[in-house]
């Protein structure tokens, strides 16, 4: 059985337990942290923090799992070296005392290539690393920004080494590299912890997201072969909702994702 999850980018207005009592109706297994209503920042946020002993109550009656705080620790950026790593060590902290087993780090805060010290990248992710090391945490690498180029991916995770992975964002190594599944797949393997989905078109030049299905992103494919390669982890949909408010609502979007993955379960 797949297990579902959704990102909070999805639902920037929704409180924390609207967002599980969702999960828990449509057949999520978790939830994966980007912003609760007005507060980006995790570690600000009062349902994991000083609210966090009520969370955990409303965790545990609905058996909804808190999969991965995501950060925005953009670590080959030098206009933030320092504070990214602050905020990565953060995302740690508070995922191992909310029971989240992965933190999100990035490159570039850019979905495509824009630029970034791959080096710079490098040493900083070797600390984020060396810091989640013991903790239960794993800092994942997401295929964006540098890295939609995942057999550059597969080479850095191998440089760096730890306990650190890699985080396949279906969608960005194939709109903004034109790599195809097989090769993401080829490149980087069992090193892929996690998935992000989301769908798209490109309308007059610039990417136009669309609900699952209704785009050209190679979604099916994907999904299949994780199956194929047996991988055990979340298949999270990332809305960007909180970016982009022309989206459609997040209670549409969330039940045809449950729908269309549930199709794909039995393919």
């Amino acid at each position: 059985m797949m297990k579902l999850c959704f990102s909070t980018i999805g639902c920037p207005d929704w409180r924390f337990a609207d967002i599980v009592s969702a999960a828990k109706d449509l057949g999520y297994s978790a939830i994966e942290i980007r912003g609760i209503e007005g507060e980006i920042y995790a570690p600000a946020i009062k349902e994991l923090t000083d609210d966090f002993p009520r969370t955990k109550e409303l965790l545990d009656r609905t058996g909804i799992k808190i999969a991965m705080l995501t950060s925005g620790a953009a670590l080959a950026d030098h206009s933030v070296k320092g504070k990214s790593v602050d905020e990565a060590k953060a995302y740690i902290d508070l995922a191992a005392k909310v029971g989240a087993e992965f933190v999100r780090v990035m490159s570039t805060d850019k979905p495509y290539f824009d630029g970034g010290d791959i080096e710079l990248c490098k040493k900083q992710f070797e600390e984020v690393v060396k810091y989640a090391d013991g903790s239960g945490v794993t800092p994942l690498m997401e295929t964006n920004g540098l890295f939609i180029d995942t057999a550059l991916l597969s080479r850095f995770l191998d440089e760096v080494g730890g306990c650190g992975g890699a985080l396949w964002d279906v969608h960005h190594p194939y709109r903004f590299n034109d790599e195809s599944v097989d090769t993401t797949i080829a490149n980087l393997g069992s090193k892929i912890k996690y998935v992000h989905l989301k769908d798209s078109v490109i309308e007059k030049g610039k990417v136009s997201y669309r609900m699952m299905g209704y785009g050209d992103v190679p979604v099916k494919e994907a999904v299949a072969a994780l199956r194929y390669n047996e991988y055990p982890g979340y298949y999270t949909l990332e809305w960007v909702k909180r970016w982009n408010k022309e989206l459609e609502d997040a209670g549409i979007v969330f039940a045809h994702y449950a729908y269309f993955m549930k199709k794909q379960s039995h393919v």
